[in-house]
């Protein structure tokens, strides 16, 4: 489902609560058909290495890291050594055309190549919910129609792909639209 509506109405702190970074006040949330408001946040952040995907506006990468690195990162939190996914991350790399050096570190690519980036790092275990948080606010509408078209395919394959977004253009691309 895509959320399109004016800044200030929760949209970003509903992602938030979906993808197991805030806790609820109220209520529960369930994955998978099972309540995780209860659970440790060791248990939280081993649903989200394993199960969540996340796409942030900002990209959200280390600066410190590499390309390659920002992209393997996750494999730690899910106990997989960064060697044994680098393939899939060449992969990602080569399918969403970053087409920059992996050693090159983050502030040395596009804003555009670093959404592609963040992108590669949130399919990277193919997770069964992908949260993307303005995946497209920053980029041209080149790179914008690749980041929505993965965002789609990837739903296509089974996964819940919950976008939100201020664009009716993304939004068309979902199945269901909320508007906050």
């Amino acid at each position: 489902p895509a959320q399109t509506c004016p800044s200030g109405r929760g949209k970003s702190t509903l992602l938030y609560l979906l993808g197991l970074m805030l806790r609820p006040t109220s209520g529960d949330i369930i994955l998978a058909g099972e309540s995780v408001s209860g659970l440790s946040d060791a248990s939280l952040a081993r649903l989200r290495a394993n199960r969540l995907g996340f796409v942030f506006q900002d990209a959200a990468l280390d600066q410190t890291r590499s390309v390659l690195d920002n992209v393997t990162e996750t494999a730690i939190y899910r106990g997989q050594s960064r060697k044994g996914v680098t393939p899939r991350a060449l992969e990602l790399l080569d399918r969403f055309e970053v087409n920059v050096p992996h050693l090159r570190k983050p502030g040395q690519v596009s804003g555009g190549q670093a959404q592609r980036i963040a992108l590669c790092r949130a399919l990277i275990n193919d997770p069964l919910v992908l949260l993307a948080d303005e995946p497209t606010g920053n980029l041209d509408p080149s790179t914008s129609n690749l980041v929505v078209r993965a965002l789609r395919d990837h739903a296509d394959n089974g996964s819940a792909v919950i976008v939100v977004t201020h664009s009716p253009e993304v939004a068309s691309f979902c199945d269901t639209e909320i508007r906050l």
